[in-house]
Order: structure tokens, then C-alpha cells, then sequence
């Protein structure tokens, strides 16, 4: 079992033809590019946390009914340090690196706290995004690199703060209808203020302009102050719903303080994430043309989240869906040491994800009264208003035991009906995958014995005419060493299988990525 996680994969950097079985649709033409990490062991050193490992890309390319394999390491500033020395010399979250000869690179540091914070990793092992023409492999870091979607090649390095004040950003970024860009990030005590940035990527700049990269026209939509200067929230998505932007400032918040002496200290900088179950979970919606946030203050109880689902607007209420946890767990079983051989049976979360949707009136009647729920539509979820005029959320379960949520992203933002995940239940690993309908609350499943599969992707067919109108892509990696992974293709509707593509390769678990159709791929001429 620790083979799996904490083996070193190797990388296949030229293209390997699968073994096709199965009927693909003939419209599926492009590539599904994936991210997670690949590499634990350098030299003798090696990383306390799965989340830690170095980045390996992988992809599969579609083209007329064939199906090629492709893996490569990103050749981060972090990898190259790291290699070269033959020991981990680069702190990840999770692991501190002891003396870092590297130093060179990393020597810039935050311009406070004694400059005790050294600069992050480029280890950018999470999710892949895409800006204009370009890809760009991404962590949370603020860091991104930019990466050749066809070769995997690991091409420039980009410096988020070059552009906006930010120390961290998210990995999931959403995309809107006229192709722009939007992420948060977290600034910290920047002249005296520690806030959450929202900011905004043009997917183009003008054709004189082509040689320039997008950033240079990156802009700060607005930022949300934090509630706390030396213990910000930490977050992983956010949402996005036509007019709104859905920020949830959770009490699992970062410790700057033991951030700055954690170096000293001898620790990592996990362990400066603490979760305050006492204190209250935040909600801020700001509006996307006024760039102002909602006034009224709404809140519910403590949680711990990753994903955000979807979220939209729907007679004056904002809906939005997260999969949330009632402890922070789960990080902490990611942690080599605990993905022992029977791991399956020892781990368990002690928290099972459940994905929540809140139901938040922006519009209600301020004459209310104290206690009364203001929610009108039909649903559990309530919103009761407090004799400060603030208002208590309490969430709708619509079901337990999924992560990894994916949806059909044309559905972004509006009311959708179907959610795609993996189902993990009490242990950390996904044995199976789910189509889950909101408003029947029937889940269909795929599960084979020894395949733990990755994250859904879903792909809309070119002639799509309702929400599951498509494929449901997944990596499916297994645990027993007679049987070779392989790329399943899922009808979306009826999910069941249509076909897969089997490589003979040590494939890793993966973490995040996204499909990209033969058309947003530039031709090499390009």
C-alpha cells in the first residue's frame, strides 16, 4: 500500500500508445491533463506528507478513436534544487528542508516579521490552469509555471506577486463566460493589513501585445479584510454565482506568528494550521459591478472545507454547495507515516465529508422578526435572524461521503442538478466514483475490485442539449500489481462504461486537472 503513495513513479516523457477497449465517442478529440505528486524520496531525505511530493504531470491525448500516454516531472526551480543536491533542500508544507544551499533562490522574503518567512516552493503539484492560449501547472503557492500541454515541457516561471500583493493563492480558479480569470489570494500583513484579494485575469491582450504574458494586465477586483491580522482563514475554492462572488472565511486559520519561527522552532508549517471550533464560519458575497460586499453579516458554526460544488442565485437567495468536515482530520492522514501497507483499514477520518448547501436570503424583509427564518425557498437550509440583525445559517445535507466534486462547468454559476465525485466515506482513498441528481438524490456508481479512481471529469458532448450530456473521464490507478492502470470513459447519463485505455505504467494518484478539446490547443506552428 505505501508503495502507491510513496514510491517514486517514473516518468514517460514519450508519448505510450494505450490499449483501447471499448467504444470512445468520436467526438472526444483533445487531451486530459493531470496533476498530483510523484516523487517522495530524494536521495536520502524524504517528505513527511503525501501533499508534499514533487510534481509529476500526466496526460492522456484523445485523437480519432486512439489514445496516447504521456508523464513528466515539472522541472520546477524546487525539483532541479532538489535533484541536484540528491537530498529535498526546498521546505514544502509539510516538510522543512535543513540548510537550504539553495538559498540563493529562495532568500527573498516577506518584507516583515525579521524575515523569518523564506520564499515558497514552485512545486506547483495541484491543479493545471488555463489563461488565454497558455497552461500553467499551479500549488498554492505564489508561484505558477507555465507548462507545453502536448509535451508536459516545463516552460517559464511566474511570480503572482509581480503583479498582485498576494502570499498564497488558490488552486481553483474560476473561469467566466467572456474567458476571464478569477482567483483570491491572501495578503499578508501588507502595510499593516492582512486581507483576502480577489482578482481578475483577461484571457487575451492584443496582438501587438502577444510576446506578454496576461498577468501584465492582471486586476484586483476587490479584497475582503480579514477578520483576524495574524490569523487569516485558510481556503482551497471559492464560488462564483452570476453577480456574486462567494467567500467562506472558516475558523481553520494560519498562525503568522509560528509561520515566521517555524524554521527556528524545527517545524513545519502544517503545523501552524490550527482549526478553532469555538469560533464562527464567515460568509461574504461581493458583488461583481459595485465590487462591494453584502453588508448584512451572515454566519454559521464552525466547519473545516476544501471544494466549493457550485453556487447560484435564485429568487433573491444566494445557494451555494461546499463539501465541509467537522474536524481537520484529514490532512493529517496524508502524512507518509500513517499510509502504512494497511492503511485502508487503520485509516479513517474521523470526520465524514458532507456536502452541505446553504441557502442565504440577500434580499429579505428587515422588518422580520428576531428568530424567524428568512428563507422562502423550498428547502431545510435555514437563515435566522439575531437580535444584532445578523443572520444564523444552518445548512440543507444533500448527501455524505463524497470529495473531489466536479461539475459541468457550463453549468457554473447557474442552477445545475448533477455533482460528479469520488466517494470516499471513512477512509481518505476514493474506491469508487458517483454521478450524484440534486433534486431526486439518486447516485449512481462505478466501483471495480483494487481501482481507487481520480478526480471525474466531466466533457459536454459538441451537441450537449442537457446538463449530462456528455463523458465522465477518470485515472484509475490499482492496487494490485497484476492489473495495469487505465483511463475509463463513463457515459455521463447512464454511467456506464464506454470504454477505457489501459497503459502498462506505474501510474500516481493524481489530485486535480482539466480536459482541454483539440481546438484551445495551440498546433505546433502556433
Amino acid at each position: 500500500m505505501d508503495t502507491i503513495f510513496g514510491r517514486n513513479k517514473e516518468e514517460h516523457p514519450e508519448p505510450i500508445k494505450a490499449e483501447v477497449q471499448g467504444q470512445l465517442p468520436p467526438w472526444l478529440q483533445g487531451i486530459l491533463l493531470r496533476n498530483g505528486p510523484g516523487m517522495h524520496t530524494i536521495g536520502d531525505t524524504k517528505y513527511n506528507h503525501w501533499f508534499d511530493g514533487l510534481a509529476l504531470l500526466h496526460s492522456f491525448t484523445f485523437k480519432n478513436g486512439e489514445v496516447y500516454y504521456r508523464s513528466k516531472y515539472l522541472r520546477s526551480d524546487t525539483y532541479n534544487c532538489n535533484i541536484e543536491a540528491n537530498r529535498i533542500v526546498v521546505s514544502e508544507f509539510g516538510t522543512m528542508a535543513y540548510p537550504d544551499p539553495c538559498k540563493n533562490i529562495f532568500a527573498k522574503a516577506f518584507s516583515y516579521l525579521s524575515h523569518t518567512i523564506p520564499e515558497f516552493t514552485d512545486n506547483c503539484l495541484i491543479n493545471i490552469m488555463k489563461t488565454g492560449d497558455d497552461f500553467y501547472a499551479t500549488s498554492e503557492t505564489n508561484f505558477i509555471r507555465k507548462i507545453n500541454p502536448q509535451t508536459l515541457e516545463t516552460l517559464e516561471k511566474v511570480d503572482y506577486t509581480k503583479y498582485v500583493a498576494v502570499n498564497v493563492a488558490t488552486s481553483h480558479p474560476h473561469y467566466d463566460s467572456a474567458g476571464n480569470i478569477l482567483n483570491m489570494g491572501t495578503s499578508i500583513v501588507d502595510k499593516g493589513k492582512t486581507k483576502y484579494i480577489l482578482f481578475k485575469i483577461p484571457p487575451s491582450v492584443a496582438e501587438k501585445e502577444k510576446k506578454k504574458s496576461c498577468l501584465k494586465h492582471l486586476e484586483v477586483v476587490c479584497s475582503i479584510p480579514s477578520r483576524s491580522l495574524l490569523h487569516p482563514s485558510y481556503y482551497h475554492s471559492f464560488g462564483i454565482t452570476e453577480n456574486y462572488i462567494v467567500f467562506v472565511e472558516q475558523p481553520f486559520k494560519l498562525d503568522i506568528v509560528k509561520m515566521a519561527t517555524a524554521y527556528i522552532r524545527g517545524v513545519n508549517w502544517a503545523s501552524c494550521l490550527t482549526y478553532h471550533k469555538e469560533d464562527k464560519t464567515w460568509f461574504h458575497f461581493v458583488d461583481k459591478k459595485t465590487k462591494k460586499e453584502v453588508s448584512t453579516k451572515f454566519y454559521t458554526d464552525a466547519m473545516v472545507f476544501f471544494h466549493h460544488v457550485n453556487a447560484y442565485e435564485e429568487d433573491g437567495h444566494i445557494i451555494f454547495d461546499i463539501i465541509a468536515y467537522t474536524d481537520n482530520s484529514l490532512y493529517d492522514l496524508f502524512y507518509l507515516k500513517n499510509l502504512s501497507k494497511n492503511f485502508e483499514e487503520k485509516s479513517k477520518l474521523t470526520s465524514i465529508p458532507a456536502c452541505k448547501r446553504f441557502v442565504v436570503p440577500l434580499q429579505y424583509d428587515k422588518e422580520a422578526e428576531v428568530g424567524s427564518n428568512l428563507v422562502t425557498l423550498p428547502s431545510t437550509a435555514t437563515a435566522v435572524k439575531e437580535e444584532d440583525g445578523s443572520i444564523y445559517c444552518q445548512p440543507e445535507i444533500l448527501c455524505e461521503g463524497i470529495e473531489l466534486p466536479r461539475i459541468n462547468y457550463d453549468y457554473n454559476g447557474k442552477k445545475y442538478k448533477y455533482i460528479f465525485a469520488t466517494e470516499v466515506q471513512w477512509s481518505p482513498v476514493p474506491v469508487q466514483i458517483v454521478k450524484f441528481n440534486i433534486e431526486t438524490k439518486e447516485m449512481l456508481h462505478w466501483r471495480e475490485d483494487h481501482s481507487w479512481p481520480s478526480e471525474p471529469i466531466f466533457v459536454p458532448s459538441p451537441d450537449a442539449r442537457e446538463e449530462d450530456d456528455g463523458v465522465v473521464l477518470t485515472c484509475v490507478v490499482t492496487s494490485d500489481p497484476k492489473k495495469a492502470p487505465f483511463l475509463l470513459v463513463l457515459d455521463a447519463k447512464t454511467f456506464k462504461e464506454l470504454g477505457r485505455a489501459t497503459v502498462d505504467v506505474e501510474m500516481h494518484l493524481d489530485l486535480h486537472g482539466m480536459f482541454v478539446p483539440e481546438k484551445d490547443l495551440k498546433t505546433e506552428t502556433e
